[in-house]
Protein backbone atom coordinates (compact mmCIF):
# COMPACT_ATOMS: atom_id res chain seq x y z
CA UNK A 1 0.00 0.00 0.00
CA UNK A 2 1.35 3.73 -1.07
CA UNK A 3 2.54 5.73 1.76
CA UNK A 4 -0.14 8.60 2.33
CA UNK A 5 1.32 12.37 1.32
CA UNK A 6 1.92 14.53 3.97
CA UNK A 7 0.25 17.99 3.35
CA UNK A 8 0.49 20.75 5.53
CA UNK A 9 -1.99 23.14 4.81
CA UNK A 10 -0.98 26.49 6.06
CA UNK A 11 -3.12 29.20 7.54
CA UNK A 12 -3.52 32.31 9.23
CA UNK A 13 -1.11 34.78 7.96
CA UNK A 14 -0.50 38.62 8.91
CA UNK A 15 -3.10 40.49 7.45
CA UNK A 16 -6.53 41.74 8.45
CA UNK A 17 -7.58 38.81 6.53
CA UNK A 18 -6.27 35.99 8.92
CA UNK A 19 -9.63 34.94 10.62
CA UNK A 20 -11.06 33.87 6.45
CA UNK A 21 -8.01 32.61 5.87
CA UNK A 22 -8.20 29.89 9.23
CA UNK A 23 -11.56 28.84 8.26
CA UNK A 24 -10.47 28.25 4.03
CA UNK A 25 -7.85 26.19 5.76
CA UNK A 26 -10.04 24.50 8.00
CA UNK A 27 -12.27 23.40 5.10
CA UNK A 28 -9.22 22.42 3.53
CA UNK A 29 -8.60 20.24 6.09
CA UNK A 30 -11.90 18.63 6.98
CA UNK A 31 -12.11 17.57 2.95
CA UNK A 32 -8.36 15.80 3.08
CA UNK A 33 -8.90 13.99 6.15
CA UNK A 34 -11.30 11.87 4.31
CA UNK A 35 -8.84 11.30 1.22
CA UNK A 36 -5.49 9.48 0.79
CA UNK A 37 -3.69 12.28 2.00
CA UNK A 38 -2.36 13.39 5.52
CA UNK A 39 -3.33 16.75 6.38
CA UNK A 40 -1.58 18.69 8.91
CA UNK A 41 -2.89 22.30 9.88
CA UNK A 42 -0.07 25.12 10.66
CA UNK A 43 -1.16 27.97 11.65
CA UNK A 44 1.28 30.74 10.44
CA UNK A 45 1.44 33.87 12.57
CA UNK A 46 3.83 36.79 13.35
CA UNK A 47 4.35 35.25 16.90
CA UNK A 48 4.09 31.74 15.91
CA UNK A 49 4.62 28.97 13.38
CA UNK A 50 3.03 26.15 14.75
CA UNK A 51 1.09 22.62 13.99
CA UNK A 52 -2.21 22.35 15.37
CA UNK A 53 -3.24 19.18 16.23
CA UNK A 54 -6.94 17.57 16.56
CA UNK A 55 -7.42 18.71 19.83
CA UNK A 56 -5.82 21.76 19.18
CA UNK A 57 -2.14 21.15 20.61
CA UNK A 58 0.00 23.81 19.27
CA UNK A 59 3.71 22.24 18.45
CA UNK A 60 5.96 24.82 17.05
CA UNK A 61 7.68 24.85 13.59
CA UNK A 62 11.16 24.71 12.69
CA UNK A 63 11.98 27.06 10.13
CA UNK A 64 14.95 25.91 8.99
CA UNK A 65 13.35 22.98 7.19
CA UNK A 66 9.58 23.66 7.95
CA UNK A 67 9.70 20.44 9.65
CA UNK A 68 7.48 19.42 13.34
CA UNK A 69 8.47 17.53 16.27
CA UNK A 70 5.56 15.65 17.58
CA UNK A 71 5.94 13.49 20.60
CA UNK A 72 9.49 13.13 19.79
CA UNK A 73 8.73 12.32 15.82
CA UNK A 74 10.05 14.31 13.05
CA UNK A 75 7.19 14.84 10.73
CA UNK A 76 8.55 16.66 7.29
CA UNK A 77 5.94 17.78 4.71
CA UNK A 78 5.22 16.30 0.98
CA UNK A 79 3.55 19.44 -0.02
CA UNK A 80 2.24 22.59 1.41
CA UNK A 81 -1.40 23.47 0.53
CA UNK A 82 -1.51 27.25 0.68
CA UNK A 83 -4.82 28.94 2.45
CA UNK A 84 -3.60 32.84 3.50
CA UNK A 85 -5.00 35.40 2.35
CA UNK A 86 -2.52 38.05 2.22
CA UNK A 87 0.77 38.86 3.60
CA UNK A 88 2.56 36.60 3.48
CA UNK A 89 0.62 33.88 1.45
CA UNK A 90 -0.48 36.03 -1.26
CA UNK A 91 2.39 38.51 -1.72
CA UNK A 92 5.16 36.05 -2.35
CA UNK A 93 7.29 35.15 1.00
CA UNK A 94 6.13 32.05 1.92
CA UNK A 95 6.42 31.12 -1.36
CA UNK A 96 10.02 31.88 -1.73
CA UNK A 97 10.63 30.23 1.57
CA UNK A 98 9.29 26.94 0.07
CA UNK A 99 11.08 27.83 -3.07
CA UNK A 100 14.07 28.00 -1.35
CA UNK A 101 13.50 24.45 0.86
CA UNK A 102 12.22 23.47 -2.49
CA UNK A 103 9.11 22.17 -1.11
CA UNK A 104 6.19 21.79 -3.44
CA UNK A 105 3.38 24.25 -2.68
CA UNK A 106 0.30 24.86 -4.44
CA UNK A 107 -0.37 28.34 -5.43
CA UNK A 108 1.53 30.49 -7.87
CA UNK A 109 5.60 31.15 -8.02
CA UNK A 110 7.13 34.47 -5.90
CA UNK A 111 7.24 36.64 -8.74
CA UNK A 112 3.63 36.02 -9.47
CA UNK A 113 2.26 36.35 -6.01
CA UNK A 114 4.44 39.87 -5.38
CA UNK A 115 3.08 40.66 -8.66
CA UNK A 116 -0.46 40.70 -8.62
CA UNK A 117 -0.80 41.43 -4.69
CA UNK A 118 0.30 44.50 -5.93
CA UNK A 119 -2.56 46.00 -7.37
CA UNK A 120 -0.93 49.01 -9.33
CA UNK A 121 1.92 46.89 -10.54
CA UNK A 122 -0.15 44.32 -11.48
CA UNK A 123 -2.42 46.18 -13.99
CA UNK A 124 0.80 48.09 -15.50
CA UNK A 125 2.30 45.05 -16.58
CA UNK A 126 -0.87 43.80 -18.72
CA UNK A 127 -1.68 46.81 -19.93
CA UNK A 128 0.81 46.39 -22.88
CA UNK A 129 -1.28 43.50 -23.67
CA UNK A 130 -4.47 45.07 -24.50
CA UNK A 131 -6.36 43.94 -20.91
CA UNK A 132 -8.42 46.66 -20.29
CA UNK A 133 -8.73 48.73 -16.78
CA UNK A 134 -9.86 51.48 -15.32
CA UNK A 135 -8.06 54.99 -15.20
CA UNK A 136 -6.28 55.30 -12.09
CA UNK A 137 -4.15 57.77 -10.07
CA UNK A 138 -1.52 56.52 -7.54
CA UNK A 139 -0.55 57.96 -4.42
CA UNK A 140 2.37 56.94 -1.64
CA UNK A 141 2.72 57.42 1.72
CA UNK A 142 3.75 61.13 2.14
CA UNK A 143 2.86 62.71 -1.85
CA UNK A 144 1.30 65.30 -1.77
CA UNK A 145 -2.63 65.27 -2.29
CA UNK A 146 -3.90 67.74 -5.34
CA UNK A 147 -7.60 66.43 -5.05
CA UNK A 148 -8.79 68.53 -8.29
CA UNK A 149 -5.93 66.60 -10.41
CA UNK A 150 -7.19 63.47 -9.18
CA UNK A 151 -10.76 64.09 -9.75
CA UNK A 152 -9.50 65.29 -13.16
CA UNK A 153 -8.06 62.31 -13.96
CA UNK A 154 -10.93 59.43 -12.41
CA UNK A 155 -13.59 61.39 -12.06
CA UNK A 156 -16.22 61.12 -9.81
CA UNK A 157 -17.66 58.55 -8.07
CA UNK A 158 -14.69 57.55 -8.02
CA UNK A 159 -12.89 54.65 -5.60
CA UNK A 160 -9.94 54.59 -3.21
CA UNK A 161 -8.17 51.47 -2.33
CA UNK A 162 -4.92 50.29 -0.49
CA UNK A 163 -2.34 48.98 -3.42
CA UNK A 164 -1.64 45.75 -1.08
CA UNK A 165 -4.51 44.52 1.29
CA UNK A 166 -7.26 41.83 0.26
CA UNK A 167 -10.83 41.42 1.31
CA UNK A 168 -11.91 44.93 0.40
CA UNK A 169 -9.95 46.54 3.67
CA UNK A 170 -9.36 50.21 2.99
CA UNK A 171 -11.45 50.63 0.02
CA UNK A 172 -14.15 53.53 -0.12
CA UNK A 173 -16.57 54.67 -2.95
CA UNK A 174 -16.17 58.93 -3.10
CA UNK A 175 -19.03 60.27 -4.34
CA UNK A 176 -18.00 64.09 -3.41
CA UNK A 177 -14.45 65.61 -3.78
CA UNK A 178 -14.67 66.90 0.06
CA UNK A 179 -15.09 63.38 1.04
CA UNK A 180 -11.64 62.48 -1.07
CA UNK A 181 -9.17 62.96 1.69
CA UNK A 182 -11.00 60.88 4.58
CA UNK A 183 -10.86 57.89 2.04
CA UNK A 184 -7.42 57.97 1.30
CA UNK A 185 -6.97 58.44 5.32
CA UNK A 186 -8.42 55.07 5.57
CA UNK A 187 -6.54 53.43 3.01
CA UNK A 188 -3.35 54.56 4.51
CA UNK A 189 -4.08 52.42 7.35
CA UNK A 190 -3.87 49.38 5.41
CA UNK A 191 -0.71 50.32 2.79
CA UNK A 192 2.00 53.06 1.93
CA UNK A 193 0.15 52.98 -1.34
CA UNK A 194 -2.90 53.68 -3.07
CA UNK A 195 -4.66 53.39 -6.31
CA UNK A 196 -7.45 55.59 -6.45
CA UNK A 197 -9.86 54.52 -9.93
CA UNK A 198 -12.71 55.57 -11.79
CA UNK A 199 -15.87 53.74 -11.03
CA UNK A 200 -17.29 51.84 -13.77
CA UNK A 201 -20.24 51.48 -13.73
CA UNK A 202 -21.79 47.71 -15.64
CA UNK A 203 -21.83 44.41 -14.65
CA UNK A 204 -19.10 42.93 -12.10
CA UNK A 205 -17.82 39.38 -12.79
CA UNK A 206 -15.77 36.79 -10.55
CA UNK A 207 -13.83 34.57 -12.42
CA UNK A 208 -11.92 31.50 -11.25
CA UNK A 209 -9.05 30.66 -13.20
CA UNK A 210 -7.14 27.10 -12.50
CA UNK A 211 -4.70 24.58 -13.33
CA UNK A 212 -7.01 21.32 -13.34
CA UNK A 213 -5.73 18.04 -14.80
CA UNK A 214 -2.86 19.88 -16.22
CA UNK A 215 -4.71 22.38 -18.39
CA UNK A 216 -5.88 25.91 -17.88
CA UNK A 217 -9.36 25.89 -17.11
CA UNK A 218 -11.43 29.17 -16.83
CA UNK A 219 -14.64 27.94 -14.54
CA UNK A 220 -18.27 29.23 -14.60
CA UNK A 221 -18.67 33.24 -14.13
CA UNK A 222 -20.07 34.63 -11.02
CA UNK A 223 -22.05 37.81 -11.49
CA UNK A 224 -21.54 40.07 -7.97
CA UNK A 225 -24.97 41.76 -6.81
CA UNK A 226 -23.96 43.88 -4.02
CA UNK A 227 -27.01 44.92 -1.94
CA UNK A 228 -24.48 47.68 -0.43
CA UNK A 229 -23.20 50.77 -2.69
CA UNK A 230 -20.52 48.44 -4.28
CA UNK A 231 -18.67 44.87 -3.55
CA UNK A 232 -17.13 45.84 0.02
CA UNK A 233 -15.90 43.63 3.26
CA UNK A 234 -19.57 43.57 4.25
CA UNK A 235 -21.16 42.68 1.13
CA UNK A 236 -18.57 39.94 0.77
CA UNK A 237 -18.59 38.31 3.90
CA UNK A 238 -21.76 39.07 5.50
CA UNK A 239 -23.83 37.90 3.00
CA UNK A 240 -24.89 41.66 2.00
CA UNK A 241 -24.79 40.82 -1.74
CA UNK A 242 -25.73 38.23 -4.39
CA UNK A 243 -23.73 35.92 -6.36
CA UNK A 244 -24.99 34.90 -9.28
CA UNK A 245 -23.27 31.69 -10.96
CA UNK A 246 -24.00 31.43 -13.90
CA UNK A 247 -23.43 35.33 -14.58
CA UNK A 248 -26.26 36.60 -16.98
CA UNK A 249 -24.24 37.45 -19.12
CA UNK A 250 -24.82 37.65 -23.08
CA UNK A 251 -23.03 34.95 -25.23
CA UNK A 252 -20.86 37.46 -26.43
CA UNK A 253 -19.93 39.18 -22.80
CA UNK A 254 -18.99 35.59 -21.82
CA UNK A 255 -16.93 34.82 -24.52
CA UNK A 256 -15.13 38.28 -24.12
CA UNK A 257 -14.02 37.85 -20.71
CA UNK A 258 -13.52 34.11 -20.65
CA UNK A 259 -10.88 35.28 -23.11
CA UNK A 260 -9.43 37.95 -21.45
CA UNK A 261 -9.84 36.56 -17.89
CA UNK A 262 -7.64 33.00 -19.66
CA UNK A 263 -4.92 35.54 -21.37
CA UNK A 264 -4.34 37.33 -17.64
CA UNK A 265 -3.37 33.73 -16.47
CA UNK A 266 -1.23 32.73 -19.21
CA UNK A 267 0.47 36.07 -19.63
CA UNK A 268 1.60 36.18 -15.98
CA UNK A 269 2.39 32.19 -15.70
CA UNK A 270 0.18 31.71 -12.92
CA UNK A 271 0.23 28.57 -11.63
CA UNK A 272 -2.97 26.79 -8.75
CA UNK A 273 -5.66 28.99 -8.21
CA UNK A 274 -6.72 32.42 -9.30
CA UNK A 275 -9.70 34.82 -9.21
CA UNK A 276 -9.87 37.90 -11.30
CA UNK A 277 -12.61 40.27 -11.23
CA UNK A 278 -13.83 42.20 -13.71
CA UNK A 279 -16.58 44.84 -14.57
CA UNK A 280 -18.25 45.23 -18.22
CA UNK A 281 -17.79 48.80 -19.83
CA UNK A 282 -19.05 49.69 -23.02
CA UNK A 283 -19.46 46.18 -23.33
CA UNK A 284 -15.83 45.00 -22.79
CA UNK A 285 -14.10 43.29 -19.42
CA UNK A 286 -12.09 46.06 -17.10
CA UNK A 287 -9.59 44.04 -14.73
CA UNK A 288 -9.79 45.44 -11.81
CA UNK A 289 -7.63 42.57 -9.79
CA UNK A 290 -6.23 39.20 -9.56
CA UNK A 291 -6.39 37.08 -6.15
CA UNK A 292 -3.57 34.21 -6.31
CA UNK A 293 -5.48 32.74 -2.85
CA UNK A 294 -9.00 32.81 -3.46
CA UNK A 295 -11.40 32.23 -0.05
CA UNK A 296 -12.32 28.22 -0.03
CA UNK A 297 -14.62 28.42 2.29
CA UNK A 298 -18.10 26.99 1.39
CA UNK A 299 -19.58 29.66 1.06
CA UNK A 300 -16.48 31.45 -1.26
CA UNK A 301 -16.69 32.02 -4.90
CA UNK A 302 -14.37 29.46 -6.06
CA UNK A 303 -15.46 26.42 -4.67
CA UNK A 304 -19.13 27.70 -6.30
CA UNK A 305 -17.64 28.07 -9.17
CA UNK A 306 -16.13 24.75 -9.17
CA UNK A 307 -19.37 23.23 -8.22
CA UNK A 308 -20.96 24.44 -11.20
CA UNK A 309 -18.17 22.91 -13.47
CA UNK A 310 -18.44 18.91 -11.59
CA UNK A 311 -15.98 19.73 -9.44
CA UNK A 312 -16.13 18.28 -6.10
CA UNK A 313 -13.98 20.35 -3.15
CA UNK A 314 -11.91 17.33 -2.58
CA UNK A 315 -10.98 17.41 -6.69
CA UNK A 316 -10.50 20.97 -6.24
CA UNK A 317 -8.20 20.57 -3.53
CA UNK A 318 -6.46 16.89 -4.50
CA UNK A 319 -6.18 18.64 -8.27
CA UNK A 320 -3.98 21.75 -6.68
CA UNK A 321 -1.82 19.26 -4.39
CA UNK A 322 -1.19 16.36 -7.82
CA UNK A 323 -0.12 20.00 -9.87
CA UNK A 324 2.32 21.20 -6.98
CA UNK A 325 3.97 17.53 -6.77
CA UNK A 326 4.47 17.18 -10.53
CA UNK A 327 6.82 20.06 -10.22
Amino acid sequence: MAIKKNIAIIMGGYSSEYQISLKSGNVVYNTLKSSNYTPYRIHIFKDKWVFVDHEDQEFPVDKNDFSVLINNKKVTFDCVFNAIHGSPGEDGFMQAYFKLLDLPQTSCDMYQAALTFNKRDCLSVLKPYGILTAESYYLNLGDTIREDDIIKKVGLPCFVKANKAGSSFGISKVHKKEDLQTAIDVAFKEDDEIIIESFLDGTEVSVGVITYNGETKVLPITEIVSENDFFDYKAKYLGQSQEITPARLTAEQEEKVVTVARKVYEILKMKGYSRSEFIFKDGEPHLLEVNTVPGLTNASILPQQAAKAGISMLELFKSAIEEALKK
